[in-house]
C-alpha cells in the first residue's frame, strides 16, 4: 500500500493506518512542523492529508481495475469543520462515481470519532490514459 502514496505524502509524514470497506485509511501524527495557531492542526496540513487520502483511494480502485492512468485535479474543495487537536489525525477517500475521464470523491478527516469529522473535501479528478 505504500505505493498509493505520493513524494509528498510520505515527506509529511503520512502511513497507511488499514482499510475500511477496501478503501485505505491513512494517518498523519500531529508534530509542531504541522501546527498553525498554537496547538491545532495547520489547515493546509489537513488540505493535504485529505487530497492525499482521495488520491489514494482513487488509486487502490483503479489498480483493481487494471487501470493506471495520470491523475489531474480538477477541483478540490474543503470544509473545516472543527479545530484539529495536536493528535494523530485519519483520512479516509470514498468514490462517488468512478467513469472513464473523471472520477468524483469525497474524503472525510477526523481524529477521536469517524463520525465526528474535522473536515471533509469534494474531489473531481481527470484521468488521462498513458499510450
Amino acid at each position: 500500500m505504500a505505493d498509493l502514496l505520493t513524494a509528498y505524502a510520505r515527506a509529511l509524514g503520512v502511513t497507511v493506518a488499514g482499510t475500511d470497506d477496501g478503501a485505505p485509511v491513512l494517518s498523519l501524527g500531529f508534530s509542531h512542523d504541522l501546527e498553525g495557531r498554537p496547538g491545532a492542526w495547520h489547515g493546509g496540513a489537513i488540505a493535504g492529508l485529505l487530497e492525499t487520502a482521495g488520491y489514494a483511494a482513487l488509486r487502490s480502485a483503479l489498480a483493481e481495475a487494471g487501470r493506471d492512468p495520470l491523475l489531474k485535479p480538477i477541483n478540490v474543495t474543503v470544509q473545516y469543520l472543527s479545530t484539529g487537536k495536536p493528535q494523530a489525525s485519519y483520512a479516509r477517500g470514498r468514490i462517488v462515481r468512478l467513469g472513464r475521464r473523471n472520477a468524483n470523491l469525497a474524503v472525510e478527516a477526523w481524529q477521536d470519532d469517524p463520525a465526528k469529522p474535522i473536515a471533509s473535501a469534494v474531489m473531481n479528478i481527470l484521468m488521462v490514459e498513458s499510450d
